[in-house]
């Protein structure tokens, strides 16, 4: 059974809903989550912040911190993660399970950090938590790494 089927059915069971925010993955793992039928008894939906200024705008991840890190920063993606819960709220109801993505993919850095460089932070009502890689490979393997660490990293923190 794959991660992402294991994810859906771990929230399934706890009766959790589920935000993803995502930057360097541009969507991709909101992709692989609607790949497995029934998501949509998780998912309440996802948001692309690519942009810097909207991790802060739409997300509410701190300007200063922002200002002063960059958006490739493990306290971003703990705060992407922490803002999609709300982002997403259905009636007022936050998600329970918020899971974001940020680095970067190449083929060139913006600020000198390393190509690959890649922060996943996944938030629930019991954890919080921030998983930092540096992957090997061009862009496109970046990012494929950096949507299957988002995905176990929840199938882990959910599992708890």
């Amino acid at each position: 059974m794959s991660d992402t089927v294991e994810l859906l059915a771990a929230l399934r069971g706890r009766g959790w809903t589920l935000g993803i925010a995502e930057s360097l993955t541009g969507g991709a793992v909101a992709a692989e989550v609607v790949t497995v039928p029934g998501a949509s008894a998780s998912l309440l939906g996802a948001v692309v912040a690519y942009a810097t200024p909207v991790k802060h705008t739409l997300l509410g991840v701190d300007g200063e911190l922002l200002a002063a890190n960059g958006p490739v920063h493990p306290e971003v993606a703990r705060e992407m993660a922490v803002g999609v819960r709300r982002a997403v709220a259905v009636d007022g109801r936050p998600a329970d399970v918020g899971i974001s993505t940020t680095g970067i993919a190449g083929p060139d850095s913006p600020d000198g950090q390393p190509v690959g460089t890649v922060h996943v932070g996944v938030v629930t009502p019991e954890s919080q938590r921030v998983h930092s890689f540096v992957f090997a490979g061009d862009r496109e393997a970046v990012r494929a790494q950096a949507r299957a660490a988002a995905i176990a990293a929840a199938l882990e923190l959910v599992r708890e």
